[in-house]
């Protein structure tokens, strides 16, 4: 054999030999991309669920915003008053696609500033915040690539909404999360302006409302998380009769597989018992945690759970809507959330201006100054196990796996307040949460703690008082 020959032969060996090893490094890449295809996210164990959701059930307050065209009309359509909330005046006026496209158009928000929104969420002492990247009427407050019908390509703006506010949301710390509509009333394939909440669905609805869901609905997902990171998604308008419990599941885990520590609602699926919002018990239905609308679960849960509320009436921005809850009452609902165990969405509706309307802010800062004396009572802490309450005027919270206790009263309390369902231990000292030293108090297992409060510090309390809480060391019983 020449030496050429030799040469050839060797070279011919090495190809061969490197084409076998590509071939068995490709394979072994191939088997585990689908090893990660295949985890199955709906069979998560306790630990890892547990370790996924810790920051979130730390977090207790966030916050909500409802914004998209519909702040243009602002409840108002061809000079009618539009009877329901804000975002559904598209379906309650009955508008045609190509007629409410015109609010769309004209939706050119110069006043927004993503810097000065984050910061009001840092001032109000929240921690995330869910924004409608897409409601039900297929609006996109993104520059989306699978649509034109968008922030960017469809409005004077001009400009990516998501983007500037998860970038501020980052810059002050808020955890970053997207509502998203499984229901479109825009597109097509997911029968459009057809909806109505009675209608007979064909199976070529079905076949279509699929094709909507692969090509359309998963894609624009897709983008909300590579392009933006969101750490939640908060699924809605899942109750359309199209979308079924097995579709439900194969989002959930489509989800998942495109960032795993991502957390997602119950409305991914078919499960929530209508608007009390906790999962029926009857079936395994995908979701991290239950939501319930405007309103309170009566009792705690042991279950991951976050009540969305809104200010006023309305979710979307009305012109119209004054009914104004107060911040003693928000206050409120934040104490008796987290003292059952859940988290409290609260809501703003911006103008189509892309101002959050005075009274949310006034509110919201007023929030804010409660949180930054009483904040240590709610935020990373935990129900009791036996009793959130006593009576309707106190609430019970801990700090996560201590034991500091907190009595909150959510009325000014008498010179002596008797507190039941806790021991403090021998010698400890009690506080006041905002005021110096310690208070005085005595125990017996008959009449319970009694706290003593001079007439000084009870004179103290007005009317931006909202809650008292009261630190103790101890134990719950």
């Amino acid at each position: 054999m020449t030496r050429r020959k030799r040469i050839t032969t060797s070279l011919l060996l090495l190809s061969i030999l490197l084409m076998t090893l590509s071939c068995k490094n490709q394979n072994k890449s191939q088997e585990l991309q689908e090893a990660v295809v295949k985890v199955n996210y709906l069979n998560e164990s306790e630990a890892d669920f547990d370790k996924r959701m810790a920051w979130w059930r730390d977090a207790r307050f966030g916050m909500f915003i409802h914004w998209g065209p519909y702040a243009v009309p602002a409840g108002i359509h061809n000079g009618e008053k539009i009877k329901g909330i804000g975002e559904w005046i598209m379906e309650r006026g009955k508008i045609p696609i190509e007629e409410y496209e015109n609010y769309a158009r004209a939706f050119n928000p110069v006043d927004f500033n993503a810097d000065a929104w984050a910061r009001l969420m840092k001032d109000a002492g929240m921690k995330y915040v869910v924004i409608t990247s897409k409601h039900h009427d297929g609006f996109a407050l993104w520059d989306s690539k699978v649509s034109s019908y968008d922030m960017v390509d469809f409005t004077p703006y001009g400009k990516d909404i998501l983007k500037q506010l998860s970038e501020a949301c980052r810059t002050y710390g808020i955890k970053f999360g997207t509502y998203h509509s499984i229901m479109d009333w825009h597109h097509p394939m997911a029968q459009g302006d057809t909806y109505t909440g009675n209608r007979d669905i064909t199976e070529e609805d079905k076949i279509e409302f699929e094709a909507y869901l692969e090509q359309y609905l998963k894609p624009q997902v897709k983008e909300l998380i590579t392009a933006y990171d969101t750490d939640i998604l908060w699924f809605d308008g899942e109750w359309v009769k199209e979308f079924t419990h097995d579709q439900g599941k194969a989002l959930y885990q489509y989800v998942r597989e495109l960032k795993p520590d991502i957390i997602i609602n119950n409305r991914v699926d078919k499960g929530r018992q209508g608007m009390q919002g906790m999962n029926k018990e009857d079936a395994d239905y995908a979701g991290d945690f239950g939501t319930p609308e405007q309103e309170i679960l009566e009792q705690a849960s042991s279950l991951d759970w976050e009540s969305c509320m809104t200010m006023n009436d309305t979710w979307g921005f009305k012109s119209y809507d004054h009914n104004w809850k107060s911040t003693s009452t928000l206050v409120h609902n934040l104490i008796d959330i987290v003292s059952k165990g859940g988290n409290y969405l609260l809501n703003v509706g911006p103008t189509a201006e892309g101002l959050i309307p005075e009274p949310s802010v006034t509110r919201l800062t007023e929030m804010g100054s409660w949180l930054a004396v009483n904040g240590e009572a709610i935020y990373n802490s935990e129900r009791f196990q036996n009793n959130f309450k006593q009576g309707e005027s106190i609430r019970f919270t801990k700090t996560k796996g201590t034991n500091t206790l907190y009595a909150i009263t959510l009325e000014k309390p008498e010179s002596v307040l008797t507190i039941k369902h806790m021991v403090p231990e021998p010698n400890s000292s009690i506080q006041l949460l905002g005021h110096p030293g310690d208070l005085k108090w005595d125990y017996s297992e008959t009449s319970g703690l009694s706290i003593h409060l001079p007439e000084d510090l009870l004179s103290g309390w007005n009317d931006t008082t909202y809650a008292w809480t009261f630190k103790i060391t101890g134990k719950e019983i």
